[in-house]
């Protein structure tokens, strides 16, 4: 499991994200988990190519915003 964080602008002001990567495994659990303050926010799983789509979205963040965060996730190539 590794953990580093994303910053993104929002409303103003610079707003932190957290992300977890999981190591795949049979619990249905997401391998990127984003919180914000701590607080589950969203989770994403590759594709076979490696690209990132939403698995969850209990935070209800701007599709915008997670696009932003699967980009800079990608971005680190942790395929």
């Amino acid at each position: 499991m590794e953990k580093f964080l994303i910053e993104l602008p929002q409303d103003s002001q610079q707003t932190m994200y957290e992300v977890i990567d999981y190591a795949h495994d049979e619990n249905n659990r997401c391998k990127f988990m984003i919180f914000r303050e701590g607080k589950l926010v969203a989770g994403f799983e590759p594709d076979s190519r490696g690209f990132l789509h939403v698995c969850k979205n209990p935070g209800n963040v701007d599709e915008a915003i997670l696009d932003i965060l699967a980009e800079k996730i990608e971005s680190y190539n942790f395929h």
